[in-house]
């Protein structure tokens, strides 16, 4: 025999021997436990999902330009091996889960994308991937609103309004230092009798006012330095409450504490116990005039929006911010929340965006104002109001930021057409009524249109399609 015809016996010889002194290895499995599992089982589910996302969905019916025998060659092979495979591995990996102590039913959730048929997981793919067609939100049609009444009876601008909590009277203070409380039905018809009280005791304007749910009190805050508490019942001050540097801009009340808020010109926020007189907190922070100040019941008790252009989320108990928000560019004059949802609205020049109460996050803008917003209020049916220094007044579906109509105030026989300004606005207590506080020294009073029909004031799908459109590509 040749050398070179015993190389290869001798080398198979030498396997051979090697392989009987070396113990066969134990199956895989002895080494996998539970964990081992679920993570294969995950493995393999990420690959399925990866390779098979691009595969487009088979057409059910061949089409008329193609022969048939082409249509059938065009059909992803297999489709059912794709299927099977992706909830046997579901199923494996749901079963995994529920051995370690979680829930099963979660897992499968989160397997969707290979457990449906081959064209939804391509199509649930493309959606995770970011590249799905992009779907406007459908708007809550609303009537339009109409003005009803003008009522005169200031000599200043109408700085402030707030309406009481029983919808019996309403509150206005003006730049002519005066307070007066009309008759609300009566305000509504214009009726002569609407006022039944004036009140004097700020020596600036009147910037802030609010009424307590709870106690015969009215506050009133002012631009010199002043706020002061009024008894209803006897129509005097019954306290004031002194610490604030400069003027004070804005006051708000706790829902459910006896507790005042204010913030103004000096950049903080002052928390007061209303009765004792005694200041609980200075919520220091921001570098500007605070505008605007909101409360709710649950944390952050207590958002301020600044002329810094920050919005400030505070910790009541703790007396410290919680959350910041840098979005806006241009001062904050208001803030508003909705009255069952846990979102506010905040105001600026440059925009009116949507947050989330909880933890701050942003949820969308309100685009079409361009002026300086001074105001912003909200009723239970989801319309949100805006109104500017330039005299124009927004009517929003708040849920998805449309905006259903637009109006413009005007300037009343013998004020200058610059002052048709809108200071301050608010809802009654049913949210069918509609007061504004503007600088022509009147107060207007809207109502809905109801007479309207969806039919005669479509919205506008096209061009609300075209707007959702710009701001997602402005988002990235």
């Amino acid at each position: 025999m040749s050398p070179v015809s015993a190389a290869p016996s001798s080398a198979s010889t030498s396997l051979s021997r090697a392989r009987s002194l070396i113990p066969p290895a134990p199956p895989l499995s002895r080494y996998l436990s539970s964990r081992a599992d679920d993570a294969v089982a995950a493995k393999i589910a990420v690959k399925v999902a990866d390779l098979y996302s691009c595969v487009p969905p088979p057409s059910s019916e061949p089409s008329s330009e193609t022969p048939p025998e082409s249509a059938e060659a065009s059909t992803p092979p297999e489709p059912a091996s794709l299927g099977e495979t992706s909830e046997t591995v579901a199923a494996a990996l749901s079963t995994a889960a529920k051995k370690r102590g979680r829930d099963g039913d979660a897992v499968s959730q989160q397997l969707a994308l290979v457990t449906k048929s081959p064209a939804a997981a391509a199509s649930t793919a493309i959606t995770l991937k970011g590249k799905a067609a992009f779907t406007a939100p459908t708007p809550q049609w609303h009537a339009p609103w109409k003005l009803k009444a003008v009522v005169s009876g200031h000599l200043g601008w109408v700085r402030s309004i707030a309406v009481d909590p029983l919808n019996q009277f309403v509150v206005t203070g003006s730049s002519d230092r005066t307070i007066k409380i009309w008759d609300l039905p009566k305000l509504c018809t214009a009726d002569q009798g609407a006022l039944k009280l004036t009140l004097t005791g700020h020596i600036n304007a009147v910037r802030g006012l609010a009424v307590s749910d709870r106690h015969p009190y009215m506050f009133s805050a002012g631009e010199d330095k002043m706020v002061k508490c009024w008894d209803l019942e006897t129509n005097k001050i019954i306290r004031d409450y002194h610490g604030h540097l400069s003027g004070v801009f804005t006051l708000a009340l706790h829902p459910t504490l006896d507790i005042l808020i204010t913030g103004g010109r000096d950049s903080v926020a002052r928390v007061w116990d209303m009765r004792t007189k005694n200041q609980i907190h200075c919520l220091s922070g921001h570098e500007g005039a605070i505008g605007a100040i909101q409360t709710a019941t649950t944390d952050p008790q207590i958002v301020t929006g600044s002329y810094d252009s920050t919005v400030k989320l505070w910790d009541l108990a703790a007396g410290k911010v919680m959350t910041t928000l840098t979005h806006h560019k241009k001062s904050i004059r208001a803030i508003t929340k909705h009255p069952t949802e846990n979102s506010f609205v905040t105001a600026a020049a440059d925009n009116i965006k949507k947050w989330q109460c909880r933890d701050g996050r942003f949820i969308h803008n309100f685009r079409g104002h361009n002026s300086v917003l001074n105001s912003a209020s909200c009723n239970a049916d989801g319309v949100l109001v805006t109104g500017g220094d330039d005299g124009t007044m927004r009517f929003w579906d708040y849920k998805t930021g449309y905006n259903f109509q637009s109006t413009r105030a005007t300037a009343q026989p013998g004020s200058l057409d610059a002052e048709n300004g809108i200071y301050a606005t608010a809802f009654d207590v049913t949210g069918t009524r509609f007061i504004t506080a503007e600088a022509d020294k009147t107060i207007k009073i809207w109502s809905e249109d109801a007479n309207a029909v969806e039919e005669e004031h479509p919205i506008d799908m096209k061009a609300w399609r075209k707007a959702c459109l710009l701001e997602e590509r402005g988002r990235y």
